[in-house]
């Protein structure tokens, strides 16, 4: 394409310490200055980094990472360009801002951004892939008449490609008819606990506990039952405990990263755990909100995945891969219990959003989901990394926190219980104090702290500005 005039940019003036910051940041500011406009066309990476002096492979980082996060789109055999189509400017580059961490500016703006206790970051959302695979989906649901109603358990286009998923990632050998679509896991969670054939039952969950679960759970007419928990999840002796105490429906158990402690189960609980689901027949409701994100180590095999999993209720969600607005997840269990779930459905939803199913389903059929996967699980594990060091810097030897081997959030333990004005004080941050997440009445000393959303120098001013509430009369 002839252009009449060449875009140039210069690097070498700017404060940020490497070459990557340096040039994302100037491109993404150029574009909400206005310099660059929607449409405009980029230099191609050879001819930048032959102007700037850099190795190409870094501009080519560059147009990823600004890809990624929406601001610019690259044209097969035409170019990169800057997209049509902006993030909204309230979610404007995580990078990478050229303030410093210690102005008081920065510092309020963290304060008003709203925390999270483990979400996505919305800013990466790939918004040209998302709305080219809607657009194609319309055409699709047009061309093809699926206006009207269809399969309340979703899109079989979508159910086949979360089998594959299922079947490829997490060893899991299921059928069409044993998966349903819900939108999200906190319907499936609600959905789960309504089919399970003892309604007269407690249903088992963690001492620490995701509070919508236990909620759902209590609006079912189910009494909930907490069963302690340990360094490696369920303790499974206090279970056996509670089995002959009561008549036991179910345990909501989090194993992949314990919901809020982010303590993975090993294998060798997660096999006792099913034999005593096979002895006593209660199900499980396994809920593997971030399955996904694992850093360390490959990710253990979920419960329904192995032997005597016959009672596993597996509830999962692609929200935690984009952003909770992508109201989408799905259950996995027997066909007797999708029928039952099938049911429910048609009373209060009758089926899902058919054009964002299609939609996902091309985007995992494409490989798109898993290239994206696999780009947040570097820039999440970076994350992570930065927020446990500078815990360790700004906290020291007041703090305990056990690097989660994956996840969104870290579970910090401080050494002493927060105040009623301290515990005001995060709220107002949206930060989790303990007591959110458990029934009875206990010192307050630890927080969930969601990284996976906030860019490192959010991350930094948020646990500088905790440490200014905890430390303000030390």
């Amino acid at each position: 394409m002839l252009r009449p005039w060449q875009v140039h940019f210069r690097i070498d003036e700017r404060e940020e310490k490497t070459v990557f910051l340096k040039l994302t940041n100037l491109i993404s500011q150029e574009i909400l200055n206005g310099r660059l406009v929607q449409g405009t066309m980029l230099p191609g990476s050879r001819s930048l980094s032959k102007e700037l002096g850099i190795n190409r492979k870094t501009v080519q980082a560059v147009y990823e990472e600004l890809e990624a996060q929406g601001w610019l789109v690259t044209r097969p055999r035409k170019g990169t360009f800057v997209a049509d189509v902006l993030p909204e400017k309230q979610l404007q580059i995580e990078s990478v801002s050229e303030l410093k961490v210690n102005d008081k500016p920065i510092i309020q703006e963290v304060i008003q951004r709203p925390h999270n206790d483990g979400v996505p970051d919305p800013r990466l959302i790939p918004y040209e892939l998302f709305s080219r695979a809607y657009r194609h989906a319309l055409i699709k649901i047009t061309q093809n008449q699926y206006m009207g109603y269809g399969d309340p358990r979703g899109m079989i286009e979508l159910r086949q490609a979360l089998q594959q998923m299922l079947s490829m990632e997490r060893f899991m050998n299921v059928a069409e008819d044993e998966i349903c679509v819900v939108r999200g896991s906190q319907m499936g969670i609600f959905l789960a606990s309504r089919a399970l054939p003892n309604r007269q039952g407690v249903i088992v969950v963690e001492e620490l506990y995701y509070p919508s679960a236990f909620k759902a759970f209590q609006s079912n007419g189910f009494q909930v039952v907490t069963v302690k928990l340990d360094g490696q999840g369920i303790v499974i002796e206090d279970l056996e405990r509670i089995l002959q105490e009561y008549s036991v429906a179910a345990i909501y158990t989090t194993p992949h990263h314990q919901y809020p402690t982010t303590v993975t189960m090993p294998m060798s609980r997660r096999l006792q755990l099913l034999e005593l689901s096979k002895k006593w027949g209660f199900y499980i409701i396994e809920d593997d909100y971030d399955h996904e994100f694992h850093y360390d180590s490959r990710p253990m095999p979920p419960l329904a995945s192995l032997p005597h999993s016959e009672l596993v209720i597996h509830v999962g969600s692609l929200s935690k891969v984009f952003a909770p607005g992508i109201r989408l997840g799905y259950i996995v269990a027997a066909p007797p219990i999708i029928h039952s779930i099938t049911g429910d459905i048609l009373l209060i939803d009758r089926q899902g959003n058919n054009i964002t199913e299609l939609a996902l389903a091309d985007l995992m059929q494409r490989g798109e989901i898993k290239r994206h996967i696999r780009k947040m699980k570097k820039i999440y594990k970076l994350r992570r990394d930065h927020a446990l060091a500078e815990f360790q810097r700004v906290f020291a030897q007041s703090i305990q926190i056990q690097p989660p081997a994956g996840g969104m959030a870290l579970w910090v333990k401080f050494q002493k219980t927060f105040t009623q004005e301290q515990l005001i004080k995060l709220k107002e941050l949206n930060i989790d104090a303990e007591h959110k997440f458990k029934q009875e009445e206990h010192p307050n000393c630890s927080i969930r702290f969601g990284f996976a959303a906030l860019s490192e120098k959010e991350i930094t001013a948020l646990i500088e500005n905790l440490n200014n509430i905890l430390n303000k009369n030390k």
